[in-house]
């Protein structure tokens, strides 16, 4: 018998890798995207697998569509990785950012209770819960101190979805999953920002790279690893919640050099804090500079995941390293550039 999947958010970064996985183990694949006046595809159609879902009109704010949707899929597993994604904006929208990563976990949990008992359900919580951390690194008993309005209502997500799973017996898993990136990654995410502006001036067209704080750690990982964790939760006999992570911190002026090295851009680095900036020794051009305005209001200095849990239960472990991720997300860009 065919297994079912939900896909919420099926057109974003960890979507369309978790889409092309379980295709791959002979799912049929249900994504859920928002209705818009232009459907986002490209990163499906990016994987070749575009052709292969079968694609329905979905809102999280929205409970008679949510209902609806649980009601009459029959689905075996449902992963809610739909999100207002970016931490940046949520200070922006911090109104919307409740809605769609608090609120509409509560409304698929509910809809899952009522009309879809056995189906198990992952809620994609994030290391951005641990925002002012207190132990290094941070694990599943390391306390939450969300930064930002983003990280706030994931931790609502999270807890909601603990409570779920006590109160009624949902088998619901959260996976507080620490920076996974790809070359499908968001152009106003760091990391793709950083191999996107890089590429551009590998390819010729000199302006600088803008970045706020360069001190600022994060433990980088390989989207298409991560979403293999996010199945192997689903396929335990127990619900739980499991933290995937790399264990290796590294800040975004290293990430900057990695992305450089693999295009062959030699860097100097020179000034401090709001001053400092990269020139190419063989141009003499600046690379990087600082913008002040890219500096968060509360900023999150320090992330460092402990994944042993999930390297002992689910046998999940990462293969990318962070070299290998910035080189790959950079040369991604220097091939596809269009300009």
């Amino acid at each position: 018998m065919v297994k079912r999947a939900l896909i919420t958010g099926v057109s974003g970064q960890d979507g369309t890798y978790l889409a092309k996985s379980l295709l791959e183990k002979g799912y049929h694949v249900t994504g859920a995207m928002r209705r818009s006046s232009h459907v986002e595809t490209q990163r499906l159609e990016k994987l070749g697998i575009a052709g292969e879902i079968e694609r329905v009109y979905f809102d999280l704010a929205e409970v008679n569509n949510i209902t609806r949707l649980v009601r009459d899929g029959a689905f075996d597993e449902i992963y809610n990785l739909a999100a207002q994604s970016f931490v940046g904006s949520s200070w922006d929208q911090p109104v919307y950012a409740a809605e769609v990563n608090g609120l509409a976990v509560v409304r698929l949990l509910d809809a899952i209770r009522t009309y879809a008992p056995e189906a198990r359900f992952y809620q994609a919580s994030t290391s951005e819960m641990f925002g002012l951390v207190r132990t290094i690194p941070q694990n599943e008993d390391t306390p939450f101190h969300p930064r930002s309005p983003y990280g706030v209502a994931k931790t609502y997500g999270h807890y909601i979805t603990v409570n779920y799973r006590e109160s009624f017996g949902t088998h619901a898993s959260s996976g507080i999953l620490f920076n996974h990136e790809s070359p499908l990654r968001g152009t106003e995410f760091v990391t793709r920002k950083i191999s996107l502006g890089l590429a551009r001036f590998a390819r010729g067209i000199a302006e600088p790279l803008e970045l706020g704080n360069l001190d600022a750690k994060r433990d980088w990982g390989f989207a298409g690893d991560y979403v293999e964790g996010m199945w192997r939760m689903l396929q335990q006999e127990t619900a739980d919640d499991y933290v995937l992570s790399t264990g290796v911190t590294t800040s975004i002026r290293d990430f900057v050099r990695y992305a450089a090295e693999a295009l062959a851009l030699d860097l100097e680095w020179s000034g401090e804090a709001k001053e400092e900036q990269a020139v190419d020794r063989k141009t003499g051009k600046v690379v990087v500079q600082i913008n002040p305005k890219f500096y968060r209001p509360a900023e999150v200095s320090l992330l460092l995941g402990d994944s042993s849990k999930a390297r002992t239960k689910l046998g999940w472990e990462p293969k990318v390293d962070v070299k290998e991720l910035a080189a790959m997300m950079a040369k991604a860009d220097y091939d596809d550039w269009q300009g």
